[in-house]
């Protein structure tokens, strides 16, 4: 099974806060039986919305190879990032 992606998560989790929030609100239940299948049928709901939401569909999309400024086929540049320079931000040079 796939992890779920942020739009999933995000869904689920506002429909389990909104759904519980409405059946206690429509419920007006005070007992602790009421509150606890408000907050149960809330969070099955909240799943439910987020296991049939669609997911991520195909493969991560690759982009082509660069080629070299100088055009010749099969050999490809490499980019390396450069060092960081460290240093102390507000370091005093004098007095």
């Amino acid at each position: 099974m796939q992890r779920p992606n942020a739009a999933q998560l995000t869904y689920g989790s506002a429909t389990v806060v909104l759904a519980t929030v409405a059946l206690l609100l429509l419920s007006g239940a005070t007992a602790l039986p009421g509150i606890a299948a408000s907050c149960a049928a809330g969070l099955l709901l909240g799943v439910l919305v987020a296991v049939t939401m669609p997911g991520r569909t195909g493969s991560v999309k690759t982009s082509a190879p660069v080629r070299s400024a100088g055009g010749v086929p099969g050999k490809e540049e490499i980019r390396v990032p450069a060092a960081r320079v460290g240093g102390r931000t507000g370091t005093r040079i004098g007095s």
